[in-house]
């Protein structure tokens, strides 16, 4: 008899939720690394290709912060968010529905309501949506929370000192 969960909709039995899974760490290493700078990129590329006019104000404003402030921010953000939607959320919903994607799915829903301010913005969604798809994905490949902490962590604070530094500037 396999272990794990039964889905609803199938015989198909899911594996068991897992938090901390380190069976495979050169891989957990190797989709870290795919995951952060593929991920960055993406963000460096939307920056070069979204008007300046399409960005909110409010992500500029904590890149005036100390070095050790904007780390600690990040960190803190990156360890709630994800241990609340990869964690919890994506967890009951694969549990709940059976269908890897559809969790993540709607666990990417979640995550952009969550993110509302960026709604007077549209096309600022697109820099949510698909970093939160991402994220879903690295969580259920490695079953390991720690790996979509790091990757969000690694992106918010790679865009950030970007910004600080002045390495890369908003599209005039």
């Amino acid at each position: 008899m396999k272990s794990g969960y039964p889905c609803r909709k199938s015989d198909e039995v899911l594996p068991r939720a897992a938090f901390f899974t380190f069976t495979a760490p050169f891989n957990l290493l190797v989709l870290t690394a795919i995951a952060s700078s593929s991920l960055l990129l993406f963000g460096v590329l939307l920056t070069f290709l979204i008007p300046a006019s399409y960005i909110p104000s409010a992500n500029s404003d904590y890149q005036n912060a100390s070095l050790l402030a904007i780390t600690s921010m990040m960190l803190v953000g990156a360890t709630f968010e994800e241990l609340l939607f990869r964690g919890i959320i994506q967890n009951l919903l694969l549990l709940w529905l059976g269908n890897s994607w559809l969790a993540i799915g709607i666990t990417t829903l979640a995550f952009v309501a969550l993110h509302g301010h960026y709604f007077k913005k549209p096309v600022m969604l697109l820099n949510i949506a698909i970093p939160s798809l991402v994220f879903g994905w690295v969580y259920l490949q490695t079953n390991n929370i720690v790996v979509p902490i790091i990757v969000h962590f690694l992106l918010n604070i790679g865009i950030t000192l970007l910004f600080k530094y002045r390495w890369l500037t908003l599209k005039a």
